[in-house]
């Protein structure tokens, strides 16, 4: 089967997504055709700066290769190298119905983040369908706050089938990550937006003062304390083992446990857990001439890809 997904880099990635998407991508690798890529354009609703967006761009390609994308396997690739994108997105805006995107709680969540209304943030889930439909992948692995930006890819696939010609598969969801959210240092979803997201890459005193500022409540140490209420524990429940994982949660339930102790051993372990892949990561920092072929080499194979739908588009649609 196909595979396509994409994160955009409005900021350094974080545990959230690997999490929540890139560990999933690694796997998904190894048994489908895949398509990953980094979404720029994407992000020039958020990043205002070109040369923030271009370094933060190069950065998350080298942060997928360092976490274990292989481009021998997958197609590594800049959204922006693909104009075809550009060009499929004003088609189906056409097709678009306006209350489509009016009902997209995307576009909610971020006015209310105090992010402007501007038309690129209404219009986001057309260049996202775009995104998709250019590849007529049969999976699009996103979060489950994402499922809905798949669902209106396929109304838009449907609106474009039914006024011209059955040119779009309709895509699935492949929902990924955690069955809980992967909570930042103040305990809301990790995200680059909230500024509460603690990065794989980061400078090992960063990492460990972020993880010691995780917001927790004022139990005292000699007190029981609820695992399941604590974003320290749930941090620590992805990276340990099953025997640490329980023998922790009895330690949380039976009082005696400091949250300070457990913020110490959640540091230890996920400098542990992305000890090759940071060392990975400084080797592809001093040749960025690696990390470009890359993503030469993924949007050749991602345009021949897009090459071959964009010919039954045009002709579907007369131009």
């Amino acid at each position: 089967m196909t595979v396509l997904s994409g994160i955009q880099p409005s900021g350094a990635l974080h545990l959230g997504n690997y999490f929540g998407a890139i560990r999933q991508y690694v796997q998904m690798q190894h048994e489908h055709e895949c398509f990953f890529f980094v979404a720029n354009l994407h992000a020039l609703t958020s990043v205002r700066d070109g040369k923030q967006l271009r370094e933060l761009t190069v950065a998350c390609a080298a942060d997928y290769l360092a976490l274990g994308l292989d481009p021998e396997r997958a197609a590594i690739f800049v959204q922006s190298d693909l104009p075809e994108v550009t060009e499929l997105t004003w088609i189906l805006t056409t097709v678009t119905p306006m209350g489509l995107l009016q009902r997209c709680h995307a576009y909610k969540d971020k006015l209310a983040q105090g992010l402007p209304a501007d038309h690129g943030l209404f219009a986001y889930p057309v260049l996202m369908a775009a995104d998709i439909l250019i590849h007529n992948p049969d999976l699009v692995p996103v979060g489950q706050d994402q499922k809905q930006h798949v669902e209106v890819s396929r109304d838009i696939a449907e609106k474009f089938n039914t006024a011209y010609a059955p040119v779009f598969k309709l895509p699935d969801p492949y929902i990924i990550g955690t069955t809980a959210m992967v909570p930042g240092v103040d305990g809301r979803k990790m995200s680059k937006s909230y500024g509460n997201a603690i990065g794989m890459f980061e400078p090992e005193k960063d990492v460990r003062k972020k993880i010691m500022s995780i917001k927790t409540d004022s139990t005292p140490v000699e007190d029981p304390k609820d695992p399941e209420k604590c974003p320290v524990f749930a941090l620590f429940r992805l990276f340990a083992s099953d025997e640490e994982r329980a023998e922790m949660e009895r330690r949380y339930r039976e009082g005696g446990l400091g949250y300070g102790e457990a913020k110490k051993r959640l540091f230890e372990l996920v400098i542990e857990h992305f000890r090759d892949a940071r060392k990975r990561r400084e080797e592809l920092e001093r040749d960025p001439g690696y990390v470009r072929d890359v993503l030469a080499k993924g949007a050749a194979k991602a345009r021949a890809s897009a090459a071959v739908q964009m010919k039954a588009v045009r002709e579907a649609v007369g131009i």
